[in-house]
C-alpha cells in the first residue's frame, strides 16, 4: 500500500509540476487576473483551495514539531498548492519506517 501511494504521489506531482509550468509558459496569471477573478466558478475554485490549504496545513502543525517548519511549509501550500501537498504527503511515505503503514502516516508525528 505505502509503494501505491508513493507511485501515486510521485505521479501527480510531476504532473501538477508539467501543468503549472506549461500553463505559466503559456499564460501569464498576473495579467489575465482581472478577467479570471470576474470568473465566479474562479473565485469558487480560490476559495475551495485555500480551504484545501487549511486543512492540509492542520496536518503539517500535527506532525511536524518546529515553528520554522510550519511557517515554511504554510508559505510552500499558499504558493505552490499541490505540488507542496503532494511533496509534503512524499516526503511523510519516505519517512515511514519499514513495516508501518497508513495508520503511521497519518498519526505518527515527526521524530517518534
Amino acid at each position: 500500500m505505502i509503494n501505491a501511494l508513493k507511485v501515486l504521489f510521485s505521479i501527480v506531482l510531476a504532473w501538477m509540476c508539467y501543468v503549472v509550468i506549461t500553463t505559466s509558459l503559456n499564460s501569464n496569471l498576473f495579467t489575465n487576473w482581472d478577467s479570471l477573478g470576474a470568473i465566479p466558478w474562479m473565485r469558487a475554485t480560490l476559495w475551495d483551495f485555500y480551504a484545501n490549504v487549511l486543512v492540509i496545513f492542520v496536518w503539517v502543525c500535527y506532525k511536524e514539531k518546529s515553528i520554522f517548519i510550519k511557517v515554511i511549509w504554510l508559505i510552500l501550500l499558499f504558493a505552490l498548492g499541490s505540488i507542496a501537498s503532494c511533496a509534503f504527503v512524499l516526503i511523510q511515505l519516505f519517512r515511514l519506517k519499514p513495516g508501518e503503514g497508513v495508520k503511521e502516516l497519518f498519526g505518527k508525528k515527526h521524530g517518534e
